[in-house]
């Protein structure tokens, strides 16, 4: 029964593309299943086509209707989170950043998104009961497909079936159409080899580790290099609830550190919310019992969070004021990345018992004589606050880490300039004055 209704709505990309019309709401879900073959089928209809706006996030391959030629632009990106490849969009003007706390996504989509006329994604191939698994990719899916007028799935038997809860994938009855596509390999995601500062970092958080804790990284070098040193060192019996599963983890999974047995919710299950690695990854997590994929609103829930004792949260940051503010997101009015899941998890990890939330950056950036401080007096005028002061716990630099959990202005200030770089403290000091949070007599 459910293989003759796949044959019924067995289409071709481009007979599927033929669903979108001008004006429309499209959603291309997120990461991985981004589509390929209809996205291809869609640019091609660019010229018959205008007004079209179009739903996404965290891209690793850039998309074929984005890459449309010449100077009227029929799609408009929107994106919840954004890699370099979404960056580049919005630099061009044609495209447009969503803010959103993560656990609230599904919601956004359930209560507050008007329209989603035509959702188009990749999914791992039908099972025998007649479901397509939305892959390493639970995040906001069901709540698309629940908003959605017309579903058109992309089969890619590449994409692993990944292990869940209620939201893990979509019944052919709710399908439009089925697009079986060229089985694209997927997209890697790697990080760089770790900096002698983000090994330094590193070592300072895995000093607030302990045994038992349950782990959330967030994407980028440095959070990597947490998991690199964890790997080595005699750390055990850990568990995961962390929105993006990277390799770190399966790497601490191989090695026997990860058992999630002291994990007061889902134990000895790791929770995540989406996937993005390399191949290596991607092996392991198809089909894996071990692995728990589930929505944003239940992984990035801050009362779920908090519910696990020692909870351990490794975010990065682009810049943090004297007064504690943390701004993750964007470099002046320039979009970067997203809020994310970090407050979520910056506020759950504090709640937890025994739990920390750590922000780390580099104390500088920029070379070639413009070096510039990562701790700043105050956040850069248009600059985005993803975590505010009242929120922020530690924040580590390679000069050092600070608590801010119960500091008043003056003493944030102090700590802060502890960590900063040496060459930008004296001046930090002056402008700290200037802002009526410093006195030298404060430090007598």
């Amino acid at each position: 029964m459910v293989f003759e209704q796949y044959r019924s709505k067995l289409v071709t990309a481009e007979q599927a593309s033929k669903i979108v019309q001008s004006g429309d709401w499209l959603d291309y879900g997120i990461c991985l299943g981004h589509p390929v073959a209809t996205d291809q089928a869609l640019a091609r209809r660019a010229g018959e086509l205008s007004g079209v706006n179009v739903r996404g996030m965290v891209s690793l391959r850039s998309l074929a209707i984005l890459s449309v030629p010449g100077p009227a632009h029929p799609f408009t990106w929107h994106a919840w989170h954004c890699t370099g490849l979404d960056r580049k969009v919005l630099d061009t003007g044609n495209g447009y950043f969503t803010p959103m706390r993560y656990s609230e996504l599904p919601r956004f989509y359930r209560e507050n998104i008007e329209r989603v006329d035509t959702a188009i994604f990749q999914v791992a191939p039908m099972d025998e009961h007649g479901y397509f698994n939305f892959g390493p990719q639970g995040s906001h899916m069901m709540a698309v497909c629940d908003r959605a007028s017309n579903i058109v799935v992309e089969v890619n038997e590449n994409m692993p079936r990944c292990v869940g809860g209620p939201e893990q994938a979509i019944h052919v009855s709710r399908v439009r159409f089925v697009v079986e596509g060229d089985n694209p390999v997927l997209p890697e995601l790697k990080n760089s080899a770790p900096t002698d500062v983000d090994r330094k970092v590193a070592e300072l958080v895995l000093e607030e580790i302990p045994n038992g804790a349950c782990l959330q990284l967030g994407i980028g070098d440095m959070p990597a290099a947490v998991g690199a040193l964890i790997a080595q060192s005699d750390l055990h019996d850990l568990g995961v609830h962390t929105e993006l599963y990277t390799d770190v983890f399966v790497d601490l999974s191989l090695q026997g550190k990860i058992t999630g047995s002291k994990k007061s919710i889902d134990p000895c299950r790791q929770v995540y919310t989406f996937a993005a690695g390399t191949q290596k990854l991607y092996d392991f997590i198809d089909e894996n019992p071990e692995l728990l994929s589930r929505s944003a609103e239940y992984t990035n829930d801050v009362r779920n969070v908090a519910a696990l004792d020692n909870f351990i949260s490794i975010n990065n940051a682009l810049e943090v004021d004297l007064f504690g503010q943390v701004s993750s997101e964007s470099s002046g009015t320039r979009h970067i990345s997203g809020t994310g899941g970090q407050l979520d998890f910056v506020a759950g990890a504090y709640l937890s018992k025994g739990g920390k939330s750590f922000i780390c950056l580099s104390s500088t950036f920029g070379k070639n004589g413009s070096t510039k401080s990562r701790i700043v007096p105050t956040l850069p005028s248009g600059s985005i606050v993803t975590a505010p002061r009242s929120c922020t716990h530690w924040v580590v630099t390679e000069y050092g880490k600070v608590n801010l959990k119960g500091l008043s202005t003056w003493e944030r200030a102090e700590a802060l300039i502890s960590i900063a770089h040496p060459d930008f403290r004296e001046e930090l000091i002056r402008q700290a004055e200037e802002m009526n949070i410093w006195r030298r007599r404060n430090r007598l």
